[in-house]
Parts: structure tokens; C-alpha cells; sequence
């Protein structure tokens, strides 16, 4: 029997190295997290301030977690996009501590891949018996074309729980005991409360890993497996519902659907396959296939894969089955309303329909492809022991063929300290420009300046859009001249900031010429009124 410090090794040895790799792939972002960003994506900022508003409203009141203070005077508005709650969560007691968004957001890009790696070859180690392995399917897992080329959605380089559900659903099937049945929804839940995608993604995988495995349900274990799966569901719903049921509020009311040809406008197409940011596949070929999204999987990782497939374990062993089994079903998927059976999948399913990216669809193939690549290399290690110096190299190729880095990343110089003034006091805040909706990633940088004060603004952001909005942005086009003015105090709007650099010069000189704006802080790049 191995003593604990022996048994503990492997799990602490890999989880330095995952956190060491995630530090080179981020490159140089390491070296200063507080300063580097990815903000020229109005996507990274947007999720900064998510994580910001989750945190502060945690701390003051939790009840009311979907009210953000953005579109105001709307209710629930945080359901416009990913709550973002567990990713939160990790970063509260940095922003309780007064840490910046920023920083926040860049320590859990790398500690969601990191954390990402280091699970998936917890759970592959354990499966395959093979260490080497393991650190196979969880560098795949976390370091691929996806994750490695959308530093601004941090969902998406924060599925650390997904390999420990698949997990707890083989411990269920093989031992169906209802605390096994406990730990499925845990880790589920986890996993859904990361991400609306990966909560959709991870229940669609669950169902064709079952079905993957009809010999561990059919049969005279069918009545108890089933029931320990109903409860598993059962209990992962009702921890989900509160998250849910402000989503359901804001379809209702705004009307908030995705219409099938929007998805087929960001669904997959065959040469996303090919497409990756890998320095070296891009140079040589692929860049002529790389279009906004990746999904190469690679040619170690293929290989690996269609190791385990030849070998036969990919269908022997139920876990590899599994994989196999998420991995087409997530394929297919990818292309959206081009396969026949997508629609029809919306109406069975309806959580189906706030998916607008089924393109993204594809992590979970890769999913796929990098636990059978585990697999893969086990059984052929199997044959001789002494291969391990060839898996090593293969796993540095592997490495190699996904890096980026080093990034280039955006200087960050902090939010103007000016904002601090505005947190006295009952406010309501329009920040200028006001753009139009198909400008709306431009009320970031007002987002942004909210989390020092944390003021209801008028402005927002999201890929929903409510009405409302549209009309005050059409009703404040001319600002400051016409009734715009007239029309801020009917919306109950008390300041007004204008970022002097995004607005033209001559609607600059012509806020002074207004008796009604009444310029209250200043500096280079943002002036702040009080409107009378």
C-alpha cells in the first residue's frame, strides 16, 4: 500500500507543471499581470467588469446578484450575458482586497488553464494507469487551438470540472451508490456555473457517455442506475435554478432567442479543423484557413487519438467509449443547423436555444480527441516501458505545435481615480459616446469605469440587446444638442462622463456652450458633469 507522500506525488508534481506551462502559453503575461491585458477586445473587458460586479455584489447583496448597475433602468440585466460565477468566485478575495480587474482576470486565464490540465490528468491517470498519459490528455485538454486563441472569453479556458464529472458518471455506472450520484451533480453544477455554453455542452456529453455504456444500465442494474441518475439531475437542477431562472425571466420578457439562421452564421464549417494559432502550423499552412475560430486538434494529438481507435481500447474500455461517444455527437453539433438533427435537438432540449455559437461545439471534440490521445498513448507505452523518453518528446512536439506565445498583449494604465468620487451618494450615470447597437462593445470602457463606483449607467453591453436601449441611443445620437439633454433628466440621469478621446472635437467645445452641464471632475481623458 503507497504511503500518502507517495500517493500525493503525482497529483502535486502535475499540478506545478500545469501551472509552469500555463505561464509559458500566457507568455509574457506573467511577468506583469497587472499591467498586460487583452483589452483592445471589448470581449475582455466586458468579462472583467462581470467579474467585478459578481464580486462586489456578493459582498453587498447576493439576493439581487442579476441586477447589474449596466442598462439601467432594467431589471436582471446580468442574464444578457454569462454570469460568470464560479471564475468570480476565484477572483473575490483578490477584488475584496482592492485588486484590479485586470489583474483578476489574467491570473484566472492562467490558473483556468492550469487547473484545466491538472484535472484532466488526474482523471486520465487514473483511468489508464499511466502518468505519462495523463499529462498527455491534460496538456491537450487545456492548451489547443480554442483555448490558446480566445484569451478574451474566459469561459473557455476554464473546464477543469468537465473531466471530473465524466468522472463521477464512470464511478456512478460502475458503482451506483448515491453518493457517487452526488458527486456527478457536483461536479456538473461546477461546470455549468462557468459557463452557459459548458453547462449545455457538459449535460449533452453526459447523456451520450451513458449511451455509450449500455452494459453498466441495461439489464437488471436498469432500475437502480436510472434512479441514482434522476436524482443526480434532480439535484444538479435545483442548485442550478436560481442562475436559471433569471435567464428564463429575460427571454420572456425582452424576447431574447437565437434564431437558427443566426446560428448557422457562427456554426463550424470543415476548415475551422484546420484552422490554429500555433506558431508553427500557422506559418507553414494554416493561416489560410483561420478565420476567427480553431479547432485543430493537432498532429500528435491526432495520432494519439487514431492510436487508441486502431488498438481497439477506444472501444474496449468504457471510459474511452465515452469519449468517443461526446466527441462525434459534439462534431456533428459544431455545424449547427447544417446537421439535420441540430433543430430538432432545440425542441427536445431548450436550453439548446442560447446557444448562438455552435461553432464552440468544438471544444468538446477536442475534449474528446485529447482524453482518447491519453489513451492512446497508455496502450501503446503498454508494449514496452522503455518508450517513455519517445512520450516525452512527443509531448514537448505536442506543446510546440499549440504555442503562441509570447502574446501581445495591450498595455493597461489603470482607471482614473477621478471615478472614485462618484461612489457618495444615490447616482444615475450616461457615459458619452452613446453608441449605436452596432457599436455597443464601445460602452466597455464605461463598464470598466463603473467598478469604482458601482452607480446604475445607462450604458451596457452584451450579445442581447434590449429595446430600450436602442431607443435612448437613437434619442441621444445628437447629444449634447437638441432635447437630448432633457431627455438624460426624464431617464433620471444626475451625471454625465464624456471620454473626450472617443468624442469629436467639435461636440467636445460645444459641452461648455450648455448651462445645463456643469463640468464637476476633469482630467486628460474623461470629464465628469453633473447635470442640472
Amino acid at each position: 500500500m503507497e504511503s500518502r507522500p507517495t500517493r500525493l506525488a503525482f497529483p502535486l508534481a502535475s499540478l506545478l507543471l500545469f501551472v509552469l506551462l500555463a505561464v509559458v502559453h500566457t507568455w509574457p503575461l506573467a511577468t506583469a499581470p497587472g499591467r498586460l491585458s487583452r483589452n483592445d477586445s471589448p470581449d475582455t473587458v466586458h468579462k472583467e467588469w462581470i467579474l467585478a460586479w459578481d464580486a462586489h455584489q456578493l459582498a453587498h447583496d447576493p439576493w439581487h446578484l442579476f441586477d447589474s448597475n449596466t442598462f439601467y433602468p432594467k431589471r436582471n440585466t446580468l442574464a444578457y450575458s454569462d454570469h460568470l460565477f464560479v471564475q468570480a468566485l476565484m477572483g473575490a478575495p483578490l477584488l475584496w482586497l482592492g485588486a484590479s480587474p485586470v489583474l483578476v482576470y489574467n491570473l484566472l486565464i492562467i490558473a483556468g488553464l492550469a487547473l484545466t490540465g491538472w484535472a484532466t490528468s488526474l482523471v486520465v491517470e487514473r483511468w489508464t494507469q499511466n502518468r505519462l498519459a495523463g499529462i498527455f490528455s491534460g496538456s491537450l485538454m487545456a492548451f489547443n487551438a480554442l483555448t490558446l486563441t480566445r484569451f478574451p472569453q474566459i469561459q473557455d479556458q476554464h473546464m477543469e470540472f468537465f473531466p471530473l464529472a465524466l468522472w463521477a458518471l464512470d464511478r456512478l455506472l460502475t458503482t451506483p451508490r448515491l453518493a457517487n450520484a452526488a458527486k456527478l451533480a457536483g461536479w456538473f453544477v461546477l461546470q455549468a456555473l462557468t459557463c452557459g455554453y459548458l453547462m449545455v455542452f457538459t449535460s449533452l456529453s453526459l447523456v451520450a457517455a451513458v449511451a455509450a455504456r449500455p452494459l453498466d444500465w441495461v439489464g437488471p442494474r436498469f432500475r437502480r442506475v436510472a434512479l441514482l441518475l434522476l436524482f443526480s439531475a434532480a439535484l444538479a437542477s435545483l442548485a442550478l435554478t436560481p442562475f436559471l431562472l433569471p435567464y428564463l425571466r429575460v427571454s420572456r420578457e425582452e424576447g431574447f432567442t437565437r434564431s437558427l439562421a443566426e446560428v448557422s452564421e457562427f456554426s463550424a464549417h470543415f476548415t475551422d479543423y484546420l484552422a490554429t494559432g500555433g506558431r508553427f502550423h500557422f506559418n507553414l499552412w494554416s493561416h489560410r484557413f483561420f478565420d476567427q475560430d480553431a479547432l485543430f486538434p493537432g498532429v500528435i494529438a491526432s495520432g494519439l487519438a487514431v492510436a487508441a481507435l486502431v488498438s481497439g481500447v477506444a472501444w474496449k474500455d468504457p471510459r474511452a467509449r465515452m469519449a468517443v461517444a461526446f466527441g462525434l455527437v459534439a462534431f456533428a453539433l459544431s455545424f449547427g443547423p447544417a446537421f439535420p438533427l441540430y433543430e430538432p435537438l432545440c425542441r427536445v432540449f431548450p436550453l439548446m436555444a442560447g446557444i448562438r455559437g455552435a461553432v464552440r461545439f468544438g471544444q468538446l471534440f477536442l475534449a474528446a480527441i485529447a482524453i482518447l490521445a491519453g489513451f492512446g498513448w497508455a496502450r501503446f507505452q503498454q508494449s514496452d516501458r522503455r518508450l517513455v523518453a519517445l512520450g516525452i518528446l512527443l509531448l514537448v512536439g505536442a506543446h510546440v505545435e499549440a504555442l503562441r506565445a509570447p502574446i501581445q498583449y495591450r498595455p493597461f494604465e489603470g482607471i482614473s481615480p477621478i471615478f472614485d468620487d462618484l461612489r457618495p451618494g444615490k447616482k444615475v450615470i450616461a457615459c458619452f459616446p452613446f453608441p449605436h447597437v452596432r457599436a455597443l462593445g464601445e460602452n466597455v470602457d464605461c463598464m470598466l469605469a463603473s467598478t469604482r463606483f458601482w452607480q446604475p449607467i445607462l450604458n451596457g453591453n452584451s450579445s442581447f440587446t434590449p429595446e430600450l436601449y436602442v431607443r435612448e441611443a437613437a434619442a441621444l445620437a445628437a447629444f449634447p444638442e437638441g432635447n437630448t439633454l432633457q431627455y438624460l433628466r426624464q431617464l433620471g440621469v444626475t451625471h454625465v462622463i464624456v471620454f473626450t478621446n472617443k468624442l469629436s472635437p467639435p461636440r467636445v467645445a460645444h459641452l461648455d456652450e450648455h448651462p445645463e452641464l456643469v463640468l464637476w471632475k476633469a482630467d486628460k481623458a474623461v470629464r465628469i458633469y453633473v447635470l442640472k
